[in-house]
């Protein structure tokens, strides 16, 4: 009797064939999401104040949603630089070498 290996390719797309499945059902799924009802508004009438109005509210929503990525970002760096440069004092020091 013969060992019968499937090749790697095949194993690999069955791996990812329900998630691409799962993906493309998602996207297919999609509908036209509507935004707030005073964005909406504001957007829907030719007013410069209302569409003034509607334009900072969607730059407010876009100033929250990058927060939390900033403030992450910002403690994540703070945290590696200072491991990074304890690290490279601590392979810089001199050895003490007793007999």
């Amino acid at each position: 009797m013969k060992n019968h290996r499937r090749p790697a390719w095949i194993s690999a797309i069955r791996r990812t064939l329900p998630l691409l499945l799962v993906f493309t059902v998602v996207l297919l799924m999609a509908t036209d999401v509507l935004a707030c009802p005073t964005c909406k508004d504001g957007l829907a009438e030719s007013d410069p104040t209302s569409q003034a109005q509607a334009r900072g509210f969607f730059y407010s929503i876009l100033f929250m949603m990058a927060m939390p990525f900033v403030i992450l970002g910002t403690f994540g760096s703070a945290a590696y630089y200072s491991i990074r440069k304890s690290r490279e004092g601590q392979s810089n020091a001199p050895k003490d070498v007793s007999l």
